[in-house]
């Protein structure tokens, strides 16, 4: 492990110089140096000391995991078209089935609907970013226009319909993952 290397990316991120880093660790500028440039090994005492000095722990500092994924672009959407549905749907987060939650954008074609979802455990929310739908839950019809959204426990069948001569487009998340 590059510790030196590791320290330094910490210490710029903080925006702090060799020295005053130093000056804060009561240690001298020349040290820090050959730490960074992994020439000398610090103490644990000194490292533990430069690290609190950096805003971090020992924990912290050696936890090697790799981050979640946060941000996802164009290239991680899997899109799935079923022409019998007249629905296109984009799954916009790789593997949410993992996850609490799903996100989807659904695209409904004129006369398109989603599958029927039978009732489960969890909720379910809506937003209509195009078009107007007509969301069913259980025997209630619900009208929802571009700008507005929808939000129910899924505890009844659901499912949307587009009704209208325009393309529809809803992002639709539900919990736990089920699309």
């Amino acid at each position: 492990m590059e510790i030196g290397n590791k320290l330094k990316r910490l210490r710029v991120k903080n925006n702090l110089t060799q020295e005053e880093l130093a000056d804060r660790c009561e240690l001298s500028k020349g040290f820090i140096s050959q730490i960074e440039r992994d020439l000398a090994s610090p103490s644990i005492s000194t490292l533990f000391d430069l690290l609190q000095c950096l805003g971090t722990d020992l924990k912290t500092f050696f936890n090697d995991e790799v981050d979640d994924e946060v941000v996802f672009g164009e290239e991680d959407v899997f899109v799935k078209e079923n022409k019998e549905q007249k629905n296109i749907i984009n799954w916009i987060v790789p593997n949410s089935q993992k996850n609490a939650m799903e996100p989807i954008i659904i695209e409904l074609e004129q006369g398109g609907t989603s599958n029927v979802d039978i009732p489960h455990d969890g909720e379910e929310f809506g937003y209509v970013m195009s078009g107007s739908v007509s969301l069913y839950i259980g025997n209630k019809e619900y009208k929802v226009k571009k700008g507005e959204s929808f939000y129910f426990k899924a505890t009844q069948q659901h499912y949307i319909i587009n009704k209208n001569k325009t393309k529809a487009i809803v992002l639709w998340i539900c919990t736990p993952p089920n699309f």
